[in-house]
């Protein structure tokens, strides 16, 4: 509890480090939507994608990205069942297949990051511009690899490509008005996730190092990206609400539903977020790494700095 806001935070409720400790949040939320909701399925997919981030899946090295990461993944992970408990909450009900379907999608959504075994050169960062292709190459494999079923694998990829920024939802062939709304959720969990981080401003020097090895993207420093992360966040902020159904709303009904909490937990980490970031900008542009201490990141930053510099 912050005793001068008297507001929790999601990590109060939630080990949010701790990837089966949110993979067993995400199963409590879905089998509350869906009494006699089979989960082995997602469990077998959770499993694979956490063996494959951490270096222990067949043909592929440990994840090598350090924004990228497997917390990325459980964190957009936890976003979108919130949301789907939100929508059930408030009435709104999905097939539960396309439901299982949009939970995967978003557990392999980063795939194409990780480089296989005899890619030994630089990070999977490198891979940025093509992320979304190696990523739905990856899914394809995945899916043909273990018997899934073509049209399922082709569903979980029009969900994967809604996380496209630049992706125009609304021209994706979905077959239902249903789809359309797991994809909004997909795409809006992806964004929510990633912003309401606790860790989320020093995880941006992280993805500082990740665009610096494309060299294409523009971001000469540090203070470069954290200043178009305001533009970013504006952007991603039109995006949700305008071409992905404002779908975040459901967060208030989630947090009502499972924790009778009266506010939108994932918002106020956001607006917290935001916040500080401006005012990092404006009153500490030349001693922001100092202001940025969550998590101990910043020394697994100059350890790895350290290290690329020997």
């Amino acid at each position: 509890m912050d005793p001068i806001r008297n507001k929790l935070f999601l990590t109060d409720l939630i080990t949010m480090d701790f990837p089966q400790s949110v993979f067993e949040e995400v199963q409590h939320l879905i089998s509350h939507v869906y009494l006699d909701y089979d989960l082995s399925w997602l469990t077998s997919v959770f499993k694979d994608v956490v063996n494959l981030y951490n270096g222990n899946y067949p043909g592929y090295r440990q994840c090598s990205t350090h924004y990228h990461d497997l917390k990325h993944m459980t964190d957009g992970l936890l976003a979108l069942a919130s949301l789907i408990n939100g929508a059930h909450a408030a009435g709104v009900s999905f097939r539960e297949r396309q439901v299982t379907l949009a939970l995967i999608s978003i557990m392999l959504h980063e795939t194409g990051y990780i480089q296989r075994n005899d890619d030994t050169v630089g990070t999977g960062a490198k891979y940025t511009l093509v992320r979304l292709e190696r990523t739905l190459e990856f899914v394809k494999q995945y899916f043909a690899s273990n018997s899934y079923d073509a049209t399922d694998c082709e569903l979980c990829c029009n969900f994967i490509r809604s996380t496209d920024m630049a992706e125009d939802i609304e021209s994706l062939p979905f077959s239902s008005e249903g789809e359309l709304t797991l994809a909004q959720m997909v795409a809006t969990a992806d964004i929510i996730g990633q912003i309401a981080d606790r860790t989320y401003l020093e995880k941006l020097l992280f993805l500082f190092q990740e665009l610096s090895e494309v060299h294409v993207l523009g971001f000469k420093t540090e203070l470069d990206l954290l200043k178009n992360t305001l533009d970013s966040y504006r952007q991603a902020q039109h995006r949700m609400e305008h071409d992905l159904g404002n779908v975040k709303i459901y967060f208030l009904h989630h947090f009502m539903d499972r924790w009778e909490i009266d506010y939108d937990m994932y918002g106020d980490s956001i607006n917290n977020n935001i916040s500080y970031l401006s005012h990092l900008l404006e009153n500490h542009r030349n001693d922001y790494r100092e202001k940025l201490q969550r998590g101990g990141l910043l020394k697994r930053l100059a350890i790895m700095e350290s290290a690329n510099s020997d």
